[in-house]
């Protein structure tokens, strides 16, 4: 082998060598215990993830995060933490659940991360940290660019620096700067083409989102406060119609919300992304005053989100909008009859809605053909029959087939549903939160999470704090169960402080009578 065409192997080889070794380099800062009070100081801004290997919404949001990193390289530092391996720094920042999100300045934790987890999203938010509070603007130029924005803007207009109310301005936008976009100019003269005749503060809604159903510009009015800012922008910031996101669902979804899904696109296609548009706002004006918030989708978005959970099937996607209606509390609603372009059937479904005359949709797995284990299986259809049976208490695990905490627990809350198996009075049950709907009044955030449903109390389920051992459910319910526990529970409890053994033979002979019974 020549010299040449040596030297061009190893250029080769060392692309490849190079090229392993960039895939293999992440931009997301790994801290540990030994080095996070060092290493988090020398960053302004800086987002700590608090992760597990073994979770399923850490797994799902590491290649977002990651992406994110990469985008936000030289503004925000993205950093995160195996709650695993480092459970000194992982206990003194309060995690309990994973992920856990947390923003960090010079080194001092400064709040909670609560925007949206998809790359885009987590990009968008850490932007606004990194900026000053409020923006300046200087010119025409200045304030037309920034309204121009996919967000809302709020602007303060002033008569000069020295303005006490630009210094509440500014103190609000420092606190409430991680969910709005906030400018300021002290030359009044850039605010004429907007009316502006003195000090003021104006909220301009999103271009693309111009309709003559609602003001583009929306001037605060009385003397600000921080309080009145804050109010004011609560009030008018989301508008009739908002465009709903996959980065502002959560905040959206806090109110009864109705959304219209449909190829939304108002990068390609704004005129037809807002034909639709338009049509539910004609509707949505009559039915404003009555605490529904409306909005519109791109239904791609949420395939995936609208087949899980509203049952939507490849044959229902046409051109026309899919409507649905979630509550607050979880209540899920769609409109089955077909969109009409005079908005009359919208108007119909809403009547229905607001007479509540509309069934529920609840998503469930089928019922068990059959279900006489120790621990019996609920699905949401039969969740009334057996957690809501008024005569029995029911002890009822949610929790999510991938859960590493689940599967643990999994045998001491068989065991407990063996020793209880002959008390009539009592149920062990359990529900997988991730393919079945979970009712109002039972707040599932994690893994697994346990409930007791108390008979005659049944509107008034009691959250299970305690250890997972089985003698720590038995003492549990024995001070809860509307009756004393079945005897072969207390029987069993006492043998097995004698003979493991001579408890599990008589839970296996128990559970076999009552089978062939």
């Amino acid at each position: 082998m020549d010299s040449v065409m040596l030297r061009g192997v190893l250029c080769v080889l060392a692309l490849c060598v190079w090229s392993s070794a960039a895939r293999g380099r992440s931009d997301v800062l790994e801290l540990e215990d030994a080095d996070f009070d060092y290493i988090a100081p020398e960053h302004e801004t800086l987002l700590v993830k608090f992760y597990a290997p073994w979770c399923g919404h850490c797994k799902k949001l590491a290649p977002e995060f990651e992406t994110a990193a990469t985008r936000l390289k030289g503004t925000v530092t993205l950093a995160k933490v195996d709650c695993t391996t480092n459970t000194e720094t992982c206990k003194r920042y309060g995690v309990t659940g994973y992920p856990t999100l947390k923003i960090f300045r010079n080194g001092q934790e400064s709040s909670s991360y609560d925007g949206p987890r998809s790359a885009e999203g987590i990009v968008n938010y850490m932007k606004k940290l990194a900026g000053p509070d409020s923006v300046p603007l200087h010119s025409e130029h200045d304030l037309e660019n920034f309204i121009n924005n996919f967000d809302a803007s709020i602007v303060g207009f002033f008569s000069g620096a020295d303005s006490s109310q630009l210094s509440e301005f500014l103190k609000g936008a420092g606190l409430m700067r991680e969910s709005f976009r906030f400018a300021h100019t002290t030359d009044l003269e850039l605010g004429k083409k907007y009316d502006v005749k003195y000090e003021s503060v104006l909220l301009f809604r999103p271009p693309r989102l111009s309709s003559k159903f609602e003001e583009s510009v929306v001037h605060h009015a009385g003397p600000l406060s921080i309080t009145g800012l804050r109010r004011f922008i609560r009030d008018n910031i989301l508008g009739l119609c908002p465009h709903l996101t996959k980065e502002n669902k959560d905040s959206l979804r806090k109110r009864d919300l109705l959304t219209a899904y449909y190829d939304l696109d108002y990068l390609r296609n704004p005129k037809g992304s807002n034909y639709w548009r338009n049509r539910v706002l004609k509707v949505a004006s009559k039915f404003s005053s009555q605490g529904l918030l409306f909005s519109v989708a791109n239904r791609n978005d949420f395939l995936e989100e609208l087949e899980d959970e509203f049952g939507l099937g490849t044959s229902d996607s046409t051109e026309l909008p899919f409507v649905t209606i979630r509550t607050r509390t979880g209540n899920k609603y769609t409109m089955r009859e077909e969109f009409t372009r005079d908005g009359r059937s919208l108007e119909n479904f809403l009547e229905d809605y607001f007479a509540e005359r509309l069934k529920r949709y609840v998503k469930s797995e089928p019922v068990p053909a059959k279900n006489n284990a120790a621990v019996k299986v609920v699905v949401a259809d039969t969740f009334e029959e057996i957690v809501n049976d008024p005569e029995k208490d029911v002890l009822i695990e949610f929790y999510a087939p991938w859960c590493g905490h689940c599967k643990k627990l999994e045998p001491k809350y068989t065991e407990l549903g063996e020793r209880l198996y002959s008390d009539p009075s009592i149920v062990i049950a359990k529900m997988d939160a991730t393919a079945n709907d979970v009712p109002q009044g039972y707040d599932v955030q994690g893994f697994p999470t346990i409930y007791f449903a108390a008979a005659g109390r049944k509107d008034e389920p009691k959250r299970y704090e305690g250890p997972r051992e089985v003698k720590d459910f038995i003492n549990f319910l024995k001070r809860e169960a509307s009756k004393p526990l079945g005897e072969i529970a207390v029987c069993c409890e006492a043998l097995f402080r004698k003979s493991e053994e001579s408890c599990r033979i008589l839970l296996q002979f128990s559970h076999t009578y009552h089978q062939i019974k």
